[in-house]
């Protein structure tokens, strides 16, 4: 009932009964006292037009500022934009090189564009720059190969064991880890390695194993050995001619009790895995096991 009153006595709406019988409760006077004290109070003053443009200023600084450009310029900055993509492309196409690659146990021939001619012996890989060559005849190597090169401005073959120049000649060069060796064929050859110049007559080669100069015979051949489907090794460690033998077939050797230092004088044929399993095991006083693509060369005193 007191809420009732509560309610009218606000509102003014009491009648003198109800006021009288009001004020005869014991929360009368409690809220007597709240009215007094909330009619002394006064609501902050609040402009509502400064509050707003001071929001409006507030979102214009945190907005993403945009800038409008005429349609015209947008276009000659898309034009511009395209046109360095084409140039960019242009260069980037005619900057790249040639690259040609044998795999295990394969073998290809190439002809340069001044008709130069290679043979790229197995796992070996060219690379040159057809747009660039008139300017630089360059080849660079990684593996061996057989080159004919036609007269002409001077030829280098680039390896990371040094670098071969001629001017048109006939020459192998085999650059292979820890083996580097370049044998000419025809003409003169020069050969750059670690800062010294040597000069290869027809006939001569020029070899380094793990990095030192060896001394090596004259080729008794026109040509290298595995152009002929064979490959050949005068005092050849042993680690370097097991190597080629993995190259020439695409097999897996392994060896158990064998001395890979050994040096090595002989041939072996490209073509025929038993003939030249037989032809580096005999010499060498090994045996050997084949299974697959997998050979096991072993001591003969060996279990």
């Amino acid at each position: 009932m007191q809420e009732n009153y509560l309610a009218k006595w606000l509102s003014g709406e009491l009648s003198e009964a109800e006021l009288s019988e009001f004020k005869k409760s014991e929360a009368y006077a409690s809220y007597i006292r709240l009215k007094e004290v909330s009619s002394t109070l006064e609501a902050p003053e609040f402009d509502v037009d400064q509050a707003f443009q001071q929001l409006k200023a507030e979102r214009m600084e945190t907005a993403p500022k945009v800038i409008t450009l005429h349609p015209f310029k947008k276009f000659l900055q898309v034009a511009a934009a395209i046109a360095i993509l084409i140039t960019g492309s242009y260069f980037y196409v005619n900057s790249l090189d040639e690259s040609i690659a044998t795999q295990l146990a394969e073998r290809t021939e190439i002809t340069l564009p001044d008709n130069s001619e290679i043979i790229l012996n197995a796992d070996s890989r060219i690379s040159y720059s057809e747009k660039k060559w008139d300017e630089k005849r360059n080849v660079n190597l990684d593996g061996e190969a057989f080159f004919k090169v036609a007269k002409g401005k001077k030829f280098t073959v680039s390896t990371d064991h040094g670098t071969v120049a001629v001017l048109g000649t006939q020459f192998n060069v085999e650059n292979r880890k820890g083996f580097f060796e370049v044998t000419c064929f025809e003409g003169l050859v020069s050969v750059a390695y670690k800062g010294q110049e040597t000069k290869l007559p027809a006939g001569s080669s020029f070899l380094v194993i793990d990095g030192q100069i060896m001394d090596v015979d004259k080729p008794d051949t026109l040509q290298p050995s595995w152009v002929n489907n064979e490959s050949s090794f005068d005092r050849i460690p042993l680690e370097f001619v097991l190597a080629e033998l993995e190259r020439q077939f695409n097999i897996e050797v392994k060896t158990q009790n064998v001395d890979k230092n050994l040096l090595f004088t002989g041939t072996f044929s490209n073509t025929d895995i038993n003939m030249a399993l037989k032809s580096i095991s005999t010499p060498s006083r090994m045996n050997y096991k084949l299974e697959g693509d997998n050979v096991l060369f072993y001591a003969e005193k060996t279990p």
